[in-house]
């Protein structure tokens, strides 16, 4: 096991300045003649205002960067995506906008009712499942609020960038998500999701086929005031050069374990014919929701809280017939945040999973006062934390009720089992793909373009010991063979795979990672090159500046 007692960790949740044009990067090793093209990605860049601090790894301001590759020369660009909440805070030098862990308080300046406005009517309408659900959203959660508080719905775009059509969006997980120039990096506009179809936000994890169709989900009102989750589908690009947005519509909506309490949605699987919804027991409770907004002091990680038994609700829904499917998938708690894949065998899907054990959401473990704390308190911390297991789950597609008290998986390659009890539930144990003490195998990355949603092999995946991550991680989700990066008192960042051009194989290509490695002198980060078949070295693209923590990102090819 390695340690980090230097605690050079604590750089990633540094503040620093934007750059005003791209800099050089310093290259070691040989870049690739193919690899051509941007990597963008996402994460906090400001961590106080002034003498305000904020408090959650997810508040810090959203910073857009960019490592552009060109002929083997390598060039770092980075900015802060002009959101409201940046606007306003840069503005007023404060901390305008409650944000994930970061309560907001009001201007001193303003009197209660200057802030609030007066009264506002809203007309509330449910999109109910039977008949079409709205595609526009009269009414949202988000707007509810903050119609009623004076609250303001955070646009603070720094979990990931994906594109919509000819277009590329920085997000975050509510109703806002900001358009973007790739190339400059220069913030173009806000963009509300209510506006066009019905969800209250949306995660940051949409998928793209390869035309080009989104595919999204969020929660919703359904029936009667009841909570629901909706698929949302934003359609390719078309000859009209129109705004695809126009376009997006509900295609499915999948209910809710408790009509008041959404649970917490980070991603979703997607294969050709089928949508998989995993449903945690980390619940958003509404009614603390909207009476917490009142409160002096109180944030969205104030209303976050978990169901001790209903375990996980897994749903699935055929893709193209927008129809649910009528099984009900139960197994033990876990928290999840990312699907590694999933994919269809011979009446079987197969999902695969970055699991958390038991309900308390891992997110509590979150503050930056526990990840820039020394390292024997982190990992004090982190002993106490649910503890992370990369597993499969194997979901029957037809069920004959003939088979009660029967394991229907019949697959040979996996050890995972579906048992159909006399309640009409079928009841999943998983195999475990990867698994160790306080290692997490987490912000998984496949071979997209190709495999998503297909059978598969390989997956990427960056290492946390104990939160701090340290590692880099290839996995073969079959033999679960594994290879290892590591270097000491280097931080590296989710691994994005880029396929060569010409591939033959799966993981024919390389695998990109921005690390920070502060002790070793006037380049504290680079950009690692590794060759994606057995993560061995191919380059570095070195930086004078430090680079703080990174989510996710993708490679725009040239």
């Amino acid at each position: 096991r390695v340690e980090h007692p230097a605690g050079g960790y604590k750089k990633l949740f540094e503040t620093v300045e934007e750059l005003s044009s791209p800099v050089t990067a310093h290259v070691t090793g040989w870049i690739p003649t193919w690899l051509r093209g941007s990597l963008l990605r996402c994460g906090p860049g400001l961590f106080e205002v002034g003498a305000e601090p904020f408090y959650h790894l997810f508040d810090g301001q959203a910073l857009l960067h960019k490592f552009d590759f060109k002929e083997g020369h390598v060039t770092y660009h980075r900015r802060f995506v002009r959101t409201d909440a940046y606007v306003r805070a840069m503005t007023e030098k404060r901390i305008v906008i409650t944000e994930f862990g970061t309560y907001a308080y009001p201007d001193p300046c303003k009197n209660i009712f200057s802030r609030y406005g007066g009264a506002v009517d809203v007309a509330a309408k449910s999109c109910d499942a039977s008949e079409k659900p709205l595609t526009v959203c009269p009414f949202s959660l988000l707007r509810f609020f903050s119609y009623f508080k004076g609250v303001e719905v955070t646009d603070n775009a720094l979990v990931n960038v994906y594109p919509v059509g000819e277009d590329y969006y920085a997000c975050t997980e509510t109703n806002f998500i900001t358009k973007i120039n790739p190339d400059t990096l220069e913030t173009i506009k806000q963009v509300d999701l209510c506006k066009y179809v019905s969800v209250n936000g949306a995660t940051a994890h949409p998928h793209i086929e390869n035309d080009g169709t989104v595919y999204n989900i969020g929660n919703c009102f359904g029936k009667n005031f009841s909570l629901a989750y909706n698929i949302i589908r934003i359609p390719p690009l078309q000859a009209d050069k129109e705004d695809p947005m126009n376009k997006s519509e509900v295609v499915v909506q999948f209910p809710c374990s408790d009509r008041f309490k959404p649970s917490y949605v980070h991603s979703f699987g997607l294969t050709s014919n089928y949508i998989v919804f995993v449903e945690t027991p980390v619940k958003i409770n509404l009614l603390k929701f909207l009476s917490s907004w009142s409160l002096w002091g109180a944030n969205y990680m104030d209303c976050f809280e978990s169901n001790e038994t209903m375990g996980v609700w897994l749903h699935v829904a055929e893709k193209k017939k927008g129809r649910l499917l009528n099984v009900k998938y139960r197994t033990s708690a876990f928290n999840l945040f990312h699907h590694i894949n999933t994919y269809e065998d011979n009446g079987f899907l197969i999902v695969d999973l970055c699991t958390w054990k038991g309900f308390e959401f891992v997110y509590n473990y979150l503050y930056l006062a526990n990840l820039r704390a020394n390292w024997e308190e982190v990992k004090r911390q982190a002993e106490k934390a649910p503890q992370p297991e990369a597993r499969r789950y194997v979901l029957p597609l037809n069920i004959d009720k003939a088979d009660t008290g029967k394991n229907l998986v019949t697959l040979p390659y996996t050890t995972a089992t579906a048992t159909l009890r006399s309640d009409e539930t079928v009841w999943l144990e998983p195999e475990v793909i990867f698994s160790g003490p306080r290692h997490a195998f987490e912000f998984p990355q496949i071979n997209y373009k190709k495999y998503c949603g297909k059978p598969y092999t390989y997956t990427y995946g960056l290492g946390l010991n104990h939160f701090v991550p340290d590692r880099l991680c290839k996995l073969n989700v079959k033999t679960k063979e594994t290879w290892v990066w590591q270097e000491p008192d280097s931080y590296p960042s989710e691994p994005i795979f880029v396929s060569h051009p010409d591939a033959l194989e799966e993981d024919d290509g390389v695998v990109l990672s921005i690390v920070i490695s502060p002790g070793t002198g006037p380049k504290p980060a680079y950009l690692l090159i590794l060759n994606a078949k057995d993560m061995s070295e191919v380059a570095r693209a070195e930086v004078e500046v430090n680079i703080p923590v990174t989510f996710h990102g993708l490679f725009k090819r040239a």
